[in-house]
């Protein structure tokens, strides 16, 4: 018979082995490095959510999908991104740590992704940043991003918060519409190496006002325009930033409230993913089908990191393929374009 005593560290042995193989899972995510590896976690991670997800399990029974139909990641099926509007896309019985909400006009257009385990976030994006720019330590991090910094429950304020106190820094930080500070402190640190992330209404702002000549600022412009001001391609709009900023260093940044990482464009508007995750383009009238490289269709993304919510969505963007590892952005799709998806919800 087993003592009270010994229950207690049988199940308390129980929950460390748990969660220990749980770390290594998430560790092992950041630590893909091949095809091979992407496709075995992948595989691995829908089998998980198939057997844990209640929403997503219900999209794939309506679509007749299961582990045993799937051999690789394009058989995978991809959640509409709507779901996170209308339904609680979660794969975990834990609670959850925080909630992050999409800016919206209205409560009905806001996504909310309920996040059950925030240091996955904060291994994918400090992850990601390595990958793209180096020891984030070099940098002084600055961050214009006023409608962001309105929404309490931003995954881009959280994810450029925690950067910032990376960095150790004490020129790093936030502004809001205060551009007359923010201009100082450009020119102040003209000869050091200083990133400035910036919502792209907010930046055309800024150089309406200044222009600046700072060879070593790298500019990540993110989240489009928000109604403030009229919508242009991004090539009109790195040519605008590089001239108004005096630097040839313009990036991009794709991401969004549904997802934990983060995929960057360092040169002309061509984003590349870091190892765990992938775009894939799909067919824009049959959601279930995928178009070759160099054709334009629906973006799809498996992010690895969401493995406590949906980590393969069938997003509203629109985008085209340039080989298997970069694509572009190239805008959204309208009510009628995105009738494959309207028929899988």
């Amino acid at each position: 018979m087993i003592t009270l005593n010994k229950c207690s560290i049988l199940v308390t042995i129980y929950i460390i082995l748990n969660t220990f193989e749980y770390m290594i899972k998430i560790k092992d995510i950041f630590k893909i490095k091949s095809e091979d590896e992407f496709e075995l976690m992948a595989n691995k991670i829908f089998e998980f959510q198939f057997n844990n997800n209640n929403i997503y399990r219900s999209f794939c029974d309506l679509i007749n999908k299961s582990p045993s139909d799937v051999t690789n990641s394009k058989q995978i099926p991809f959640l509409p991104i709507k779901f996170f509007k209308s339904h609680k896309v979660i794969s975990s019985n834990k609670s959850i740590e925080k909630t992050f909400i999409s800016s919206g006009t209205t409560k009905t257009n806001f996504s909310k992704h309920h996040i059950m385990d925030l240091k996955v976030y904060e291994s994918s994006f400090e992850n990601s940043f390595e990958y793209f720019f180096g020891d984030i330590k070099e940098y002084t991090i600055l961050a214009l991003l006023p409608s962001y910094l309105e929404n309490k429950n931003s995954s881009l304020i959280y994810m450029i918060d925690k950067l910032i106190l990376k960095t150790n820094n004490k020129n790093s930080g936030f502004y809001l519409n205060n551009y007359d500070e923010l201009r100082e402190k450009l020119i102040s640190l003209k000869n050091q190496k200083v990133l400035l992330f910036g919502v792209t209404f907010a930046l055309l702002n800024l150089l309406e006002k200044f222009t600046f000549q700072l060879p070593n600022l790298t500019v990540i412009e993110t989240g489009g325009m928000k109604g403030r001001r009229k919508e242009i391609i991004r090539e009109e709009l790195h040519l605008m930033i590089k001239k108004g900023f005096g630097t040839n260093l313009v990036c991009s940044e794709y991401g969004m409230t549904e997802l934990l990482s983060q995929a960057y464009s360092q040169k002309n508007g061509i984003f590349k993913c870091p190892p765990w995750m992938k775009i894939l383009i799909r067919e824009p009238q049959d959601a279930l089908s995928f178009k070759n490289n160099g054709s334009t269709g629906g973006v799809n993304i498996i992010d690895l990191a969401n493995i406590n919510s949906c980590s393969f969505i069938a997003t509203d963007d629109l985008g085209r393929n340039k080989n298997e590892n970069e694509f572009e952005i190239l805008g959204r799709f309208d009510n009628t374009d995105v009738r494959g998806c309207n028929q899988m919800v």
